[in-house]
């Protein structure tokens, strides 16, 4: 449907999530900027502006001669030049699966660490990956009450960072701490080992105006398999 007086914000937009819904798969070439004119209803100058904004968020890259190439359909494309851990694994001939262990609604209390970054009430989300049929990553996220109603089948079925961009939950940056920790009984349980010492991860993300949108807790049975973090030149 074409819209008029589209800004070039909008139209960015909308080619980023046809981006993300495969309309425009990676390797693919977006339509022409006279195609986009038209089926925008907009002047040169904004759609050249759109492509600069996807170009800068590295989801495209613009060739003189040969027009725009779909280069990536991450979300958040520029903090990921270290590839995630999954993709590390499958690229490496583990088998990765991963299933939801409790979507919830939690009141936080004031001594929790997660209370100073997010406040009282947040959605907690638990997950489990295993390798090889083995229980390996036990995540917690901790995010916004916004995502309250969202069903967990949508949880199931997209990516996280996926689904709360979806949600109008930009992330500009992550911080990642690590720590060796001694397992709980309970984690020890969920991660079917009697290991004593995991890898524990920390990620705060945080939105533009610097504000923590997800807390998230992961352990690693480092002991099944490391943690490695692949980077690209």
């Amino acid at each position: 449907m074409r819209r008029k007086s589209v800004l070039y914000l909008d139209v960015a937009e909308e080619i980023k999530a046809n981006i993300m819904n495969g309309t425009y798969p990676v390797g693919s070439l977006l339509p022409t900027e006279t195609e986009l004119e038209q089926l925008f209803d907009v002047s040169k100058i904004t759609v050249r502006r759109a492509i600069e904004l996807l170009s800068s968020e590295e989801l495209v890259e613009k060739k003189s001669g040969k027009g725009t190439t779909v280069l990536s359909n991450r979300p958040y494309n520029k903090l990921s030049k270290a590839g995630t851990f999954t993709e590390y694994l499958n690229d490496s001939g583990q088998k990765v699966a991963k299933k939801i262990l409790s979507l919830e609604q939690v009141k936080l209390s004031e001594d929790s660490p997660v209370y100073e970054n997010m406040g009282t009430n947040v959605v907690k989300f638990s997950r489990l990956y295993t390798l090889d049929g083995k229980p390996y990553i036990y995540f917690n996220y901790y995010l916004p009450i916004t995502l309250v109603d969202v069903p967990m089948e949508d949880f199931e079925n997209e990516s996280l960072y996926r689904l709360m961009d979806q949600h109008g939950i930009e992330i500009l940056t992550f911080e990642d701490s690590f720590q060796t920790v001694e397992l709980t009984k309970e984690q020890q349980r969920i991660l079917e080992t009697k290991e004593k010492n995991g890898l524990k991860r920390i990620r705060k993300s945080m939105n533009p105006s610097g504000k923590v949108v997800e807390f998230s807790e992961a352990i690693y049975n480092t002991a099944l398999y490391p943690y490695v973090i692949e980077y690209e030149a």
